[in-house]
C-alpha cells in the first residue's frame, strides 16, 4: 500500500516531537537535580525568613479559635494579593484556597491548619499571645507561615511548575472537622494528591519523621450523663449514688481494651472528665463524665463506640442509676485514622532525601493521636510528615497543647521549602507518567 509522502513526514515529525517532550519532561523530573536545594537557599536567606518569622509571630500574638480566624484568613489574603497569587474565599467559613502554576491539571494541594487552642500562654517572650485564654500551643501560626512561605517560594521559580499548586489554608482543625467542612465546600476539587505537615518539637531542625500506612489513629468524644437520686451523705440507702455508678463505669470502660481489643489492634478508651457534685457530705442527683476513643481501623472505632455506649448504660443500670451517652457527631465529627500512601511516602522520601539528607529522614511508630487531614485522605492519596522545630539546648521540650509549647523559628525554612520541593516533583512526575502513557498510545497507532 503506498503512503503519500507527507504523511510519512508527518508521522516522522510526530514522533520527533513526543521523543524531544518526553526527553525535556524526563531531564526535569529527575530533573532540576538541584532543585530541593536551590529552594533551600532561597527559604534560609535573611529577608526570606525573617519575613515568614514576622508572619508567624502576628499570628501567635492574635490567636483565634476554629471557625473564628478571621484575622488569620485576612492576613492570608493581604499576602497572597502582594505576590499577585489568586485565591477564592470563604470556603467553610474562615478557609482560603489559592492557587499557582497554569491552572491545568496535574493539581496538587499543600495544607495548613489555623487554629488556635483554648489556654492561657505561659511562656514570657516579646510576642506572647494578647489574647487571654487563647494561644497557638499546637504550631498551627507556623503551619500557615510555612504554607505562604511555600506560596514565596513557588511563585518566585513558576517556571518549574507543570500544572497547578492549590494552597489549603484550613479552619477548625482542632475538633471541628475543618477539613471535612473544606471538601464539602470544593477544595480539592480537579486534586490529585495532597501534602500536609505538623511542627514536632521533640524533632532537632532539618530533621523530618513519618511512615508509609496508617500514621495516626481515628478519634472520637463522648460524653454521659449518669443520673440517680441525690441526698444525704450520712443515709446512702435513701439515695441511688450516680458517683458510685460512674466509678464503675470508668473502670469497665478500661475493660474494653485489656479484655476486649485485639493486642495486636491498638486501641484506647480515656475518661478524662468526671464532674459530680459539690459538697462533701451531699450525693448528688447526676454525674457527668466524658473522654476520647481511638483506633486505627474503622471496624474498631465504630466497633468501641458500639460498646462504650452499652458499658455505660448498663452499668450504670447495675448501679439503679439512668445513662444517656452523646458522641457529639456533629459538632465533634468523627476523625478517620491518618493513613499514608505508600507511592507518596516514597516520593517524600526522595524529595527530602535530597533537601536534608537521607539519615535526617527519621521512621516513626504509628501514633495515637489524630488529625482532620485524614478527611482528605478518604477523598485523595495523601501524606502527612513531621517537622523538627526543637532546640538544640537540650533542654526539656513540652509538646502540643501545652500552655509552655514553643518552637524553634529556625526550623521554618525547611518546611516552606519542603512544601514546595514536594509539589513541584510531584507535578513534575505526573507530567511524565501521563508523557509516558501517551507515548505508549501513539506507538499503537
Amino acid at each position: 500500500m503506498d503512503i503519500p509522502r507527507w504523511v510519512f513526514l508527518v508521522f516522522l515529525l510526530d514522533l520527533l516531537c513526543t521523543a524531544c517532550l518526553s526527553s525535556d519532561s524526563s531531564s526535569s523530573s529527575n530533573g532540576s537535580p538541584g532543585l530541593p536545594q536551590k529552594l533551600l537557599d532561597f527559604a534560609k536567606s535573611r529577608d526570606f525568613s525573617e519575613w515568614m518569622i514576622g508572619i508567624r509571630r502576628k499570628i501567635h500574638e492574635n490567636p483565634e479559635l476554629g471557625y473564628e480566624e478571621f484575622e488569620t484568613s485576612k492576613l492570608i489574603r493581604s499576602e497572597l494579593d502582594k505576590m499577585g497569587i489568586r485565591y477564592t474565599h470563604p470556603l467553610a467559613v474562615t478557609g482560603v484556597l489559592g492557587f499557582i502554576g497554569t491552572g491545568k491539571p496535574p493539581f496538587v494541594a499543600l495544607r495548613a491548619d489555623m487554629d488556635a487552642l483554648l489556654l492561657q500562654e505561659m511562656v514570657e517572650w516579646e510576642h506572647k499571645s494578647k489574647v487571654p485564654g487563647k494561644m497557638h500551643a499546637c504550631g498551627h501560626d507556623a503551619h500557615v507561615a510555612m504554607l505562604l512561605g511555600a506560596a514565596k517560594i513557588l511563585r518566585e521559580h513558576q517556571e518549574e511548575i507543570r500544572g497547578t499548586v492549590v494552597l489549603v489554608f484550613q479552619p477548625a482543625e482542632e475538633g471541628g472537622g475543618g477539613a471535612k467542612k473544606m471538601i464539602d465546600a470544593g477544595a480539592l476539587e480537579n486534586v490529585d494528591a495532597i501534602f500536609g505537615l505538623h511542627v514536632a518539637p521533640h524533632l532537632p531542625v532539618s530533621v523530618v519523621a513519618s511512615r508509609p500506612g496508617p500514621l495516626l489513629a481515628g478519634s472520637g468524644f463522648f460524653e454521659a450523663v449518669i443520673s440517680g437520686k441525690g441526698g444525704h451523705a450520712a443515709i446512702p440507702q435513701h439515695s441511688i449514688d450516680p458517683i458510685l455508678a460512674a466509678s464503675s463505669v470508668v473502670v469497665s470502660l478500661q475493660h474494653l481494651i485489656s479484655r476486649e481489643a485485639d493486642p495486636l489492634d491498638s486501641q484506647v478508651v480515656t475518661v478524662a472528665k468526671f464532674q459530680g457534685g459539690g459538697a462533701y457530705n451531699v450525693i448528688p442527683d447526676s454525674v457527668t463524665i466524658g473522654g476520647t476513643f481511638r483506633a486505627f481501623s474503622k471496624e474498631s472505632f465504630m466497633h468501641l463506640k458500639q460498646r462504650i455506649e452499652e458499658v455505660v448504660t448498663k452499668q450504670a443500670a447495675v448501679q439503679r442509676c439512668h445513662a444517656t451517652v452523646h458522641f457529639f457527631s456533629e459538632e465533634k465529627p468523627f476523625f478517620p485514622p491518618t493513613i499514608n500512601d505508600e507511592s507518596l511516602h516514597e516520593h517524600f522520601k526522595k524529595v527530602a532525601g535530597e533537601l536534608l539528607g537521607p539519615s535526617n529522614i527519621n521512621d516513626m511508630q504509628p501514633m495515637m493521636g489524630s488529625e482532620d487531614f485524614s478527611f482528605y485522605q478518604e477523598q485523595i492519596p495523601g501524606y502527612f510528615f513531621f517537622l523538627g522545630i526543637g532546640f538544640d539546648t537540650g533542654e526539656h521540650y513540652e509538646s502540643g497543647h501545652s500552655p509552655y509549647f514553643k518552637i524553634n523559628e529556625d526550623g521554618l525554612p525547611y518546611g516552606s521549602a519542603l512544601h514546595a520541593s514536594l509539589a513541584i516533583r510531584y507535578l513534575l512526575d505526573q507530567q511524565q507518567k501521563f508523557l509516558s502513557v501517551e507515548g505508549g498510545h501513539r506507538d499503537e497507532l
